[in-house]
């Protein structure tokens, strides 16, 4: 378990970085400068006194560094139920194996457990770490010590609650992400909201311009904010249910192949 909770500490941390990268050049190369010149040349044709709706661009409403700070924690998040996504879909591959060779009305007794419990320890550490191996190990495991199918099933519904609870827990940062991407758009507003308030004096001398900018950088932030945190939420709702089908499937599948061919001796 550590090389793997490392190699994916490592993970998220590179991601982290990446995105920073990838989401500030964008913001240095395109995004800032692009919205300048829109900015400039608007305040240029106000200057002059002509009549025109201000174009609100989206590089205009992505301009901001707290709408920055919102995509890099997207990005990273993204990443992180990439990761979390591609783990459960090689937990699901394992569902269409046959790992326990039963053929159809045979059954199993606590001495034959040894027997079907090699074709499992011969997978790959890293298969054999897998929930539906494990579980399926531990089932056979605790049939040939106890000869109890009850035993057994107990087994399994245990090893697939605590997979759940793990599954769950790590989903953790992803959660916080989300709670924090609103939280810096809401830092973004009330940013605006003083500036705005900090330049009232210009807009009763009729000079509104700063105003009017300050106010367009409070809900802007919000906008951006509020948009990015239902992409996430909508990610994390997909890669949950998708969680919640592995560890279901993986009961289902224990049931199918492997308790209703075992035979408690007489007694149990």
């Amino acid at each position: 378990m550590k090389p793997k909770l490392s190699s994916e500490f490592i993970y998220q941390l590179f991601a982290l970085l990446i995105a920073i990268i990838v989401v500030h050049a964008a913001y240095v190369g395109v995004i800032r400068p692009v919205a300048d010149a829109e900015l400039r040349q608007q305040a240029e044709l106000q200057a002059a006194g002509e009549d025109f709706v201000p174009d609100r661009s989206l590089f205009v409403v992505m301009r901001d560094f707290e709408q920055e700070a919102c995509f890099i924690l997207l990005l990273w998040a993204l990443a992180i139920m990439g990761y979390k996504g591609r783990e459960t879909m090689r937990e699901q591959q394992l569902l269409e194996r046959r790992l326990l060779d039963i053929p159809d009305g045979t059954t199993v007794l606590p001495q034959d457990a040894r027997e079907y419990s090699r074709g499992l320890e011969a997978l790959t550490p890293i298969e054999q770490n897998r929930l539906l191996p494990r579980t399926l190990l531990s089932g056979l495991q605790r049939f040939a010590t106890t000869g109890s199918i009850q035993a057994v099933s107990d087994t399994v519904r245990e090893n697939c609650e605590v997979e759940s609870d793990r599954l769950d827990s790590e989903l953790s940062m992803v959660r916080y992400i989300a709670w924090a991407i609103p939280s810096i758009g809401f830092i973004g507003t009330v940013r605006g909201i003083g500036d705005a308030l900090g330049q009232a004096y210009k807009a009763v001398e009729g000079d509104i311009s700063g105003v009017t900018a300050s106010l367009g950088v409070a809900f802007n932030s919000t906008f951006v904010a509020l948009v990015l945190s239902i992409i996430i939420m909508f990610c994390l709702h997909q890669l949950q249910l998708a969680q919640e089908r592995l560890v279901l499937d993986c009961q289902r599948y224990a049931d199918t192949r492997l308790l209703r061919h075992l035979v408690a001796p007489e007694g149990r």
